[in-house]
């Protein structure tokens, strides 16, 4: 399991990308629709193979049956950190010891990209969003993280808030010294290394 992109939610899109943009110093690059979830993105390449994406409830889509995945439905207030997205080489083997609430794998595709991930039925975050959304691209498939354009900006620090975090950092199979484990109710903060210092969204 690596670290593959993380997601900033927001209610509006274009609020969303504004924020980012302001905090960062730089311009994101349009995105997508997914018309299984009914929602949309803007995206900014962060170099090391990840990215970022805002994400949010695409006005013009219907509302998806069984709800929109990362818990957009239930997402309420100002644009903030509100996912992360881990690969696995192998979806259906990593849900055999993943815990229940991460849901089952569904095939995507949008554009040259193909993809399966693990959504919820009501499309929650699997532990309150402790655990990573799981992701598997596709057969010969380049993810985004390395497509999109490197924009200079470096995640330095992934903090996920979750009221037990030893046992969780114990139990998940990923090894990243970006992503730290802090106590409190569930929640991110994400840190980066910009041109003009380091900023914190949360």
């Amino acid at each position: 399991m690596i670290l593959d992109h993380i997601a900033i939610c927001a209610t509006d899109l274009a609020a969303g990308t504004a924020r980012v943009e302001e905090a960062l110093g730089v311009r994101l690059l349009p995105g997508g629709k997914h018309a299984r979830y009914g929602t949309h993105n803007t995206l900014l390449g962060l170099g090391d193979g990840i990215y970022l994406e805002v994400i949010a409830p695409d006005p013009d889509a219907p509302k998806p049956e069984g709800g929109r995945w990362f818990g957009l439905d239930r997402f309420r207030g100002a644009p903030r950190p509100g996912n992360w997205i881990c690969a696995v080489p192998d979806l259906a083997g990593a849900l055999e010891t993943a815990p229940a609430s991460c849901g089952q794998a569904r095939d995507l595709a949008r554009g040259d990209l193909t993809w399966r991930i693990a959504v919820p039925d009501d499309g929650s975050l699997p532990m309150g969003g402790a655990w990573p959304t799981m992701i598997e691209w596709g057969p010969g498939v380049t993810p985004p993280g390395l497509s999109l354009p490197d924009s200079g900006i470096r995640l330095t620090r992934w903090e996920v808030f979750t009221p037990n975090p030893r046992a969780l950092a114990t139990r998940l199979p990923l090894a990243d010294p970006r992503v730290v484990f802090r106590p409190g109710a569930p929640g991110f903060a994400a840190t980066f290394r910009t041109p003009s210092g380091e900023v914190t969204l949360q």
